[in-house]
């Protein structure tokens, strides 16, 4: 079992913290292109849009007679085939977002976290005790994190931390999230990832018992086809094809 340093604001080191190896041990870069792909077709506005014959201006009347006049037949100057005419099959707005299944999407979190891990780009702090909405403050806290780039701020949502998302929001390159809202896109999308320690713990928790509930099953349904193979039934009909 993995651990990690825990760290004050002011980059003091003040214990560790065991790290489960369901949550943080393999990496599966598929299923982070799958979790980000499904994300980023979520945040598509889809407002594009065409006018098609019915929306384009213009009268409906027909030009000239049908047949006669040796020309084109045509019945309205909205036809696509002429200039400023209505857009055949064009774009219309329309949503990308699509179902994406939970147990890969909490796999795909999973994987980001060890990446994280891997990487040595996972921070966690005991608390984010900022006692003043400062900017200046904040950033010098985070220069004692070593934080020179973005960086990802996840903290639990039942604390109400007021102070950090002020202190935070003016940061170029910082984002504030809940435990419950991070999504393997914010992980990947900044170059740390710096959690308080209850929400590191709580997120933790959540995904080790989805792990172990899905290898408890799996567990199950190995025993079941297992048993079925040693029944007398089975055996006795296996007996009577080789006969």
């Amino acid at each position: 079992m993995a651990t990690i340093d825990i760290h004050d604001l002011s980059g003091k080191k003040v214990g560790t913290l065991e790290l489960a190896d369901e949550v943080f041990g393999a990496i599966n870069e598929d299923l982070l292109w799958e979790a980000v792909k499904h994300y980023r077709a979520g945040q598509r506005a889809g407002t594009h849009a065409t006018k098609n014959k019915k929306l384009v201006s213009g009268a409906g009347k027909k030009l000239w007679k049908q047949k006669g006049t040796g020309r084109a037949r045509v019945g309205s100057i909205r036809s696509p085939l002429w200039r400023h005419g209505g857009t055949v099959h064009g774009p219309q707005p329309r949503s990308y977002d699509y179902t994406f299944p939970r147990k890969k999407l909490l796999g795909a979190l999973r994987s980001a976290l060890a990446a994280k891990l891997a990487d040595g780009k996972l921070i966690v702090v005991n608390a984010f005790d900022v006692k003043e909405p400062k900017t200046k403050q904040f950033r010098e806290a985070l220069d004692n994190l070593k934080v020179d780039k973005g960086a990802l701020l996840v903290e639990v949502a039942s604390h109400g931390n007021r102070n950090l998302g002020l202190s935070s929001r003016n940061l170029e390159g910082v984002e504030l999230v809940t435990s419950s809202e991070v999504h393997p896109f914010h992980l990947l999308r900044y170059d740390r990832a710096i959690f308080s320690q209850p929400a590191i713990e709580k997120l933790q928790v959540s995904l080790k018992n989805l792990s172990s509930k899905r290898e408890r099953k799996a567990g199950e349904g190995e025993k079941k086809t297992q048993k079925a193979a040693r029944s007398p039934r089975t055996r006795t009909r296996k007996a009577a094809e080789v006969a």
